[in-house]
């Protein structure tokens, strides 16, 4: 038997217990919400694909490019950008330095962790007021090769910001509660 192999040496290493998930009515709310908003970012995503591929074909093996093709590729990216952040808030998916706070002691990770929920709402909020306050700026003007209004390109940012907050408020909850949100996407 070799050195240090003997079953005294080896270090038991257990789990640690799942917490139980957050359960009520705003949980079950922003489930839903999550879902659809992943659906919504999906199917921005194909749509953008589609349209940039037509475009391309259009101008490249046709040489007649239309001119809404720019605009609306513009509008999904926006779509796809915001409705794809807020559903990864609900489902922990946002990008984060989680081997920077592992290292730190428990009950610092947990005021970490409210921090960043916290930050999250505040950048929330501003989204949806700078989007508020832009959309009610351009709403007179219009997309000219759509004949939209230019408030629409606003729109996805109103949403996001209020999911994001929806969601980061259940994320505090279940925080300050011990228990944890079950992803909706998986």
């Amino acid at each position: 038997m070799e050195l240090g192999s003997s079953p005294a040496d080896l270090e038991l290493v257990v789990a640690p217990p799942v917490a139980k998930p957050l359960k009520g009515p705003l949980t079950a709310l922003n489930s839903v919400l999550s879902r659809w908003t992943m659906y919504l970012a999906c199917l921005s995503l194909v749509g953008l694909l589609a349209v940039v591929v037509y475009g391309v074909v259009l101008r490249y093996v046709f040489n007649n490019a239309p001119a809404y093709v720019e605009q609306v590729a513009l509008l999904l990216v926006i779509s796809v950008a915001m409705f794809g952040a807020s559903a990864g808030v609900r489902d922990a998916g946002h990008i984060g330095l989680d081997s920077l706070v592992m290292a730190l002691p428990e009950r610092a990770q947990f005021w970490c962790e409210v921090v960043v929920f916290l930050l999250s709402i505040a950048f929330a909020i501003a989204m949806f007021a700078g989007g508020a306050e832009m959309a009610s700026s351009t709403r007179g003007s219009t997309i000219p090769t759509l004949g939209l209004s230019e408030a629409v390109r606003y729109v996805p940012i109103l949403i996001a910001g209020v999911l994001i907050t929806l969601f980061s408020i259940e994320h505090l909850i279940a925080l300050f509660t011990g228990k944890e949100v079950i992803p909706s996407w998986h």
